[in-house]
């Protein structure tokens, strides 16, 4: 007897249905897994950009000049051997102006009254002629309650980035190693100034400066890579200065 053949062809589709394998879909485990990596994926582009953005508003402007009032040691130009050394407490009472708001230079007789009183203050409490960088931030949280920060990580880029955050910056210096024309003689062994600024000149960075050492010292420019190789606390030593740990002092 012969075959069905409607029968035999669909047995035969049977047959191969049954044994044609299936691609199976995604499970739940792996379709949770993909989401998660692409909206990791999203979350750390997201990162990305938020960081390049920061990073392009706070990028170091190309010049600053902080309005820092000036006063020079000697306000009344009496450079007797009191004067001499007052370098330090001039340099954190232009410093302490800047912070109460004030723009204008600082006029000679309350400059004088001003370091007359610190001095006095200093001496009261132990304090020799030449103080450090630390110690002269000691001073100005305890007499003029200000908040002290030393850094040692002292380069052009850190002292921009304070300058960049609107702080004045002092610094103790190897003062001969300044090279200042209108320093008495070769120098001061030991100095300090205060760094307001910074500008780009044609064979590189400038600093802007109010130097106390001379009544020329309002506004007073330095190469940045001289005043970088001057910065240097006291030893203990003037002759021994340039041995010192380079370190600058930011108070507000």
């Amino acid at each position: 007897m012969s075959a069905n053949p409607r029968a035999f062809l669909a047995a035969s589709i049977l047959v191969l249905s049954a044994c044609t394998p299936v691609s199976p879909g995604p499970t739940a485990e792996q379709s949770s897994s993909s989401s998660i990596a692409s909206v990791a994926q999203s979350s750390a582009s997201v990162a990305a950009s938020s960081a390049s953005s920061q990073k392009q508003t706070t990028a170091t402007p190309k010049s600053i000049d902080l309005d820092v009032p000036f006063s020079s040691q000697a306000p009344t130009a009496n450079w007797d051997a009191v004067h001499e050394e007052t370098c330090e407490e001039m340099s954190l009472i232009m410093v302490m102006h800047f912070i109460n708001g004030d723009r204008e230079n600082i006029p000679a007789a309350k400059a004088e009254e001003e370091l007359q009183k610190l001095v006095t203050w200093e001496t009261d409490n132990g304090y020799g002629y030449d103080v450090t960088a630390t110690e002269l931030g000691v001073i100005a949280e305890k007499l003029y309650g200000l908040d002290s920060r030393i850094r040692t990580d002292v380069t052009e880029a850190s002292i921009k980035e304070e300058l960049a955050a609107g702080h004045p910056v002092i610094i103790p210096a190897a003062g001969r190693m300044l090279g200042n024309p209108y320093f008495s003689g070769d120098g001061p062994w030991y100095h300090m100034l205060v760094i307001t600024g910074y500008r780009e000149g044609l064979f590189g960075t400038i600093f802007i400066t109010n130097d106390p050492g001379t009544k020329r010292g309002d506004g007073y420019e330095y190469k940045a890579d001289v005043v970088l190789a001057a910065i240097h606390d006291w030893t203990g030593v003037k002759e021994e200065t340039a041995q010192g740990t380079p370190r600058m002092l930011i108070v507000n």
